[in-house]
């Protein structure tokens, strides 16, 4: 039974991160090329082509503007793209809560605290190297860890990985997500407009009565989602917390339980002979019968679920990827010939590189020696390690808030950018040395 058990969390692991670890060996090849375009010849007209202005017009209304002013291609996939990604986001950390690593206070409490540790510590140690200077206000850029990034680089060493270290890493990593969001949500909100916020308010309530009255088709959410995601970019309120909100709102539960299901198939099946199997073509009845069992499929899966799973394609695959190369072409010479590099730069790396390290190891030892939580199987305190060094491979949250803190100072913003790109290749790099070095030299027993 144990075996078994194993294996079930092992494989339903593989399915939740396959999209995380391929997309996040994609973004690795889009930030090189990103950086290349951006220091080459062509780097001018890289940077004047994310300027370019996005409309969905009819008449004088413009759907992509904010205060009257229409998007640039830059703006569009921060502001709008990345709405969507981080309703992803908002559904993984709502299935994570309900039934995944967060869903019970024991299992939960050693990465929910790792994960605290690991945003106090940089936090801290930014503040101090930044401390009233114009820098400062990049204390959240070195907070985050990418999920992506990080299981791309322990991907890389296959089934020498303890299920118990991916459980961890990926745990942890969702409870930093909730701290970047409520970071964005309260600290970079711009002037509030009350009769927006109202309006967008009227809409949440829609939404929550649609999960309340088990409204469960999909397009309801999306649709509602779409009209927050407009009302909050006119409030003041960063329009991708209107993807969380709406995610949250998305039900949990399918319209068929899965015994209802099996039931279902059962008697529909019986429509097919012993020699079923023999025939290429079926008559009117198996045929409808074939539609009745695909659209019963459909039904056993929840809207959360089923919107989890679409979506993973699209931002690991093309969200992440143009965010990526977007953001991450940064010049590495400044105007006088020099590399573009400052107190910003060193405070974002050491941030992601060394507090990252200290907060998330520390608090997990803390837990442990205080009795409230244990290590997990497979995790020794030097395999642990590494997982923190994972930690601060900051990357897509980290450019999202840099942009966020600096996006009017374009010195300071490239600063902040070559911090995060140098923290998370050192983290990186280092992670994968520690854990080449920690892990078992074989693959472990399935």
């Amino acid at each position: 039974m144990e075996k078994l058990k194993i294996l079930g969390i092992d494989f339903a692991f593989q399915r939740a991160t396959h999209y995380h670890i391929n997309g996040g060996m994609l973004l690795m090849l889009v930030v090189l090329v990103a950086m290349g375009l951006a220091n080459s010849s062509w780097g001018e007209a890289y940077s004047s082509f994310w300027g370019q202005e996005v409309r969905l017009q009819i008449g004088d209304f413009n759907f992509f503007n904010h205060a009257g002013h229409h998007m640039t291609l830059m703006t569009f996939i921060n502001d709008a793209l990345m709405a969507i990604f981080f309703f992803s986001v908002g559904l993984e950390i709502k299935r994570e809560i309900l039934v995944g690593e967060l869903s019970s206070f024991r299992q939960a409490l050693l990465p929910i605290v790792a994960a605290c540790g690991g945003m106090l510590m940089p936090v801290l140690i930014y503040y101090y190297m930044t401390a009233g200077t114009p820098a400062q206000d990049g204390l959240a850029i070195p907070m985050a860890t990418d999920i992506a990034f990080s299981l791309g680089v322990l991907s890389l060493f296959g089934k020498r990985v303890p299920v118990s270290l991916k459980i961890f890493l990926t745990a942890f990593a969702v409870v930093d997500d909730i701290g970047g969001i409520l970071v964005i949500a309260l600290f970079y909100s711009s002037h509030l407009d009350v009769n927006y916020l109202l309006l967008s308010g009227g809409v949440l309530l829609v939404l929550c009565a649609g999960n309340y009255l088990q409204v469960r088709n999909r397009w309801f959410y999306i649709l509602f989602g779409i009209v927050m995601w407009y009302l909050f970019l006119q409030s003041g309120v960063h329009a991708t917390i209107a993807g969380v909100i709406a995610a949250f709102t998305v039900p949990a539960t399918p319209h068929y339980r899965i015994g209802k299901y099996i039931n279902r198939i059962k008697e529909n099946i019986t429509v097919f002979t012993e020699n079923a199997k023999e025939n290429i073509i079926l008559d009117k009845m198996q045929i409808n019968v074939l539609k009745s069992i695909e659209s019963a499929s459909d039904r056993v899966i929840s809207p959360l679920q089923a919107l989890e799973d679409d979506l993973h394609g699209l931002v690991n695959y093309i969200i992440l990827p143009l965010f990526a190369f977007a953001n991450a072409g940064v010049p590495l010479l400044g105007s006088n010939g020099e590399f573009e590099v400052g107190l910003l730069t060193w405070a974002v790396m050491v941030g992601l590189l060394a507090g990252k390290f200290v907060g998330i190891y520390l608090f997990t030892w803390l837990t442990i020696k205080l009795r409230l939580a244990g290590l997990l199987k497979g995790m020794t305190w030097v395999n642990l390690s590494g997982i923190c060094l994972l930690g601060g491979i900051g990357f897509t949250v980290s450019l999202f808030i840099a942009n966020l803190s600096f996006g009017d100072n374009p010195t300071l913003l490239t600063q902040a950018k070559m911090g995060v790109i140098l923290g998370t290749l050192l983290a990186g790099v280092l992670a994968y040395v520690v854990l080449h070095f920690t892990l078992p030299k074989k693959a472990l027993a399935e």
